[in-house]
């Protein structure tokens, strides 16, 4: 490998010695035309192990193999590890089980070099080949000159595509938590006013599901699963964010994160009503981001929220909430409690029709 000519730093935590690194760098070293490097850190397990995993690639000039050990299972550790130990341009990360599609970063490099952007955000796909709506930007079909807001790119969690090593270079994963160790990040980069653009039509980075040992799918105490929460608000870029992007943020927050974790404490026969105050106490978090974004979110939205904040509902009665307020055919799940903000670029029907078209791209 040339290491004048390296573009791009790409970083692969390991943890388990079941995870097919193999195939997620294969599918950057045999695909990529552009100099690159693969970082796989072996994190928490011993170095032998994943390259006896990694094979012939073990000894590839493109990949490196780095050890970590810091007790903590979070992969912002190694994320950030690699990130210290690059020295291309851009850098990109990788989930071990996941993989890119043939000229991926060629694609990124590629729109890059056309906008000068400061990140590039990757099209991505699910191992059954559907395709990821988020982020459902402006008209489903946004590429360039993205807005944070507008484009509201808060939905895209993961900064999964290239990123700017010098632009970005002190920017790193928050350590320390048990989940969205990624969310303090990817705002940060939304929000950093540099230009941004979406590979929206290119090659697919490909999000698969088929290893059982993720360490943020663990079941976690209501509380430390949201303090990620805290580590968006104390980004220093954070006060810059006018009212609406916190409002699309929060929303945002609310939408996937909250009421996904509402019904994944159901799925686990938790019991909601036990920890109520706790789910009360997170909601208050996020309010305090962005106190009038929950008049963006739709009728069978807010009927979750009062039943939660009540105290009293039965997990029977908020499960049926819930599936309520996925019921997209319906008016409760498209509407705000206020009809005039129907077409709020950050309530349901357009933020649902936007990425239903990009999903579709």
């Amino acid at each position: 490998m040339n290491a004048s000519a390296l573009l791009v730093d790409v970083t692969i935590p390991v943890h388990s010695a079941t995870r097919p690194i193999a195939r997620a760098v294969a599918s950057v070293v045999d695909h990529t035309r552009a100099e690159v490097r693969v970082t796989v850190v072996a994190h928490n397990i011993d170095a032998a192990v994943i390259r006896a995993n990694l094979g012939t690639y073990a000894d590839h000039p493109r990949v490196r193999l780095l050890e970590l050990h810091d007790g903590i299972p979070s992969p912002a550790g190694p994320m950030n590890h690699g990130f210290a130990e690059a020295d291309a341009p851009f850098v990109s990360v990788m989930g071990s089980d996941d993989e890119l599609s043939a000229g991926a970063i060629d694609s990124w490099l590629a729109l890059q070099s056309r906008t000068s952007a400061g990140a590039v955000l990757a099209r991505i796909r699910f191992g059954d080949g559907t395709a990821d709506p988020y982020p459902p930007v402006r008209g489903g079909r946004r590429t360039t000159e993205l807005d944070p807001t507008k484009d509201r790119l808060a939905y895209r969690s993961a900064p999964v595509g290239l990123i700017d090593r010098n632009r970005f270079a002190g920017l790193r994963f928050t350590e320390g938590l048990a989940s969205g160790e990624d969310l303090a990040y990817s705002t940060a980069l939304w929000f950093s006013g540099a230009e941004l653009a979406y590979d929206l039509h290119g090659p697919a980075y490909t999000i698969n599901d088929d290893a059982g040992d993720r360490v943020t799918a663990a079941p976690r105490p209501v509380v430390e699963d949201f303090r990620f929460v805290d580590a968006i608000s104390e980004l220093e870029i954070f006060p810059t964010i006018d009212s609406r992007g916190r409002e699309a943020l929060a929303v945002k927050l609310i939408r996937l994160h909250y009421f996904d974790a509402l019904r994944a404490h159901l799925a686990r026969g938790q019991g909601v009503r036990a920890h109520a105050s706790d789910f009360v106490g997170v909601l208050a978090g996020i309010e305090a981001l962005a106190p009038q974004a929950t008049r963006l979110l739709s009728a069978a939205d807010r009927r979750v929220l009062d039943a939660v904040r009540s105290g009293q509902v039965d997990d029977a009665s908020l499960d049926a909430l819930l599936t309520a307020r996925w019921r997209y055919r319906s008016a409760a799940a498209l509407i705000p409690r206020n009809p005039f903000l129907v077409l709020h670029r950050q309530a349901p029907l357009r933020t649902l029709a936007a990425g239903m078209r990009a999903a579709s791209a």
